[in-house]
């Protein structure tokens, strides 16, 4: 991942935290409480940051390059176990 990568998921992140609530095509919920930054980058790269939201608080809990067409389910469940405390 390189700068420009970083800094288009960096402002897709802080239109959300100063948009809040968004919907598509920026946010999608994947249910549970977690919702998704969907952010594209150069090249038809597609990158997601998993995040849940806490009175006045966006927490990110995961960040990854998608690579298929679902969210998959080791990245769901490990944003799940981070939003109850159990794996940093």
């Amino acid at each position: 991942m390189d700068a420009l990568d970083r800094r288009i998921i960096g402002e897709d992140i802080k239109d959300v935290e100063f948009a809040w609530p968004i919907e598509m095509p920026l946010v999608r919920s994947l249910g549970r409480g977690i919702w998704e930054v969907r952010s594209s980058l150069p090249q038809g790269r597609i990158a997601r940051v998993l995040f849940c939201v806490e009175p006045e608080h966006m927490v990110l809990l995961h960040g990854f390059m998608k690579t298929t067409q679902k969210t998959p389910a080791k990245d769901l469940d490990l944003a799940i176990r981070r939003r109850k405390g159990e794996e940093t």
